[in-house]
């Protein structure tokens, strides 16, 4: 998997007004701003985008995301320091 294809797979699956994917094809990062997260609490933050992977977190073609998550107004606050 390449991050382009990462990234392509976050992106069908919720709407992102932000979407940064790195890694070397087993470690992945990526930062995540949507308007899906409103109200959430990080671990559903987290449970959205696995959602969005399917099997492919257990079948390990996605072997590991680490994931910075923000709301549009979390993202604002954060860009603008």
């Amino acid at each position: 998997m390449t991050s382009e294809e990462l990234q392509t797979l976050i992106a069908a699956g919720l709407p992102c007004e932000h979407l940064e994917v790195s890694g070397d094809g087993r470690h992945w990062y990526a930062t995540i701003v949507s308007s899906a997260f409103d109200g959430l609490r990080l671990i559903q933050r987290h449970q959205k985008v696995y959602a969005t992977l399917g099997t492919r977190m257990q079948t390990d073609e996605v072997h590991a995301l680490s994931m910075k998550t923000h709301t549009p107004a979390e993202w604002a606050t954060s860009s603008a320091q």
